[in-house]
């Protein structure tokens, strides 16, 4: 578990962490640099999900080094599946990455949601959605390796 008090927010009790694959942790398929080693490092506190619609089928390969669950999606409309699926893990006890407009009711009903504005870019739809915003994924994972950078960006 990662606990992480926010001055005047409340308190942060995370035990999952949800990523979107395609445009959040990888670009084209491949599996982006930096990430494998601090998910294995994330792994040691929370239970690692990977979501994918598997666009390039090399989703599971790609993360076969990393300490998590990799979940491809059923075809179709992925924002309802990807929203189910962290609430089977408790929506309160979740934090989530994504850019995408799929991802957006992930990033907007977990109880941290992290948009990349990455080399695919990001949906308005993930920004508006989401509590903070990172250019890349690694940022992303430092907030959660480093909680006091989390924590000066969503104190009051």
């Amino acid at each position: 578990m990662l606990t992480v008090k926010i001055p005047e927010r409340g308190m942060l009790q995370l035990q999952h962490l949800v990523l979107d694959f395609n445009g959040t942790m990888a670009k084209d398929g491949t599996l982006l640099p930096g990430v494998e080693e601090r998910l294995n490092t994330l792994a040691e506190k929370l239970a690692i999900h990977v979501l994918t619609a598997d666009t390039f089928g090399t989703g599971e390969k790609a993360c076969r080094n990393i300490k998590a669950f990799v979940h491809v999606l059923e075809r179709g409309e992925g924002g309802s599946q990807k929203l189910k699926f962290i609430e089977k893990l408790g929506t309160q006890h979740t934090v989530t990455i994504g850019n995408g407009t799929n991802d957006s009711l992930m990033l907007k009903n977990a109880a941290l949601g992290i948009v990349v504005l990455g080399p695919e870019g990001a949906s308005v739809q993930a920004l508006v959605a989401a509590d903070v915003v990172v250019t890349d994924i690694c940022q992303g994972l430092d907030l959660l390796l480093h909680p006091k950078r989390l924590i000066a960006t969503l104190r009051l």
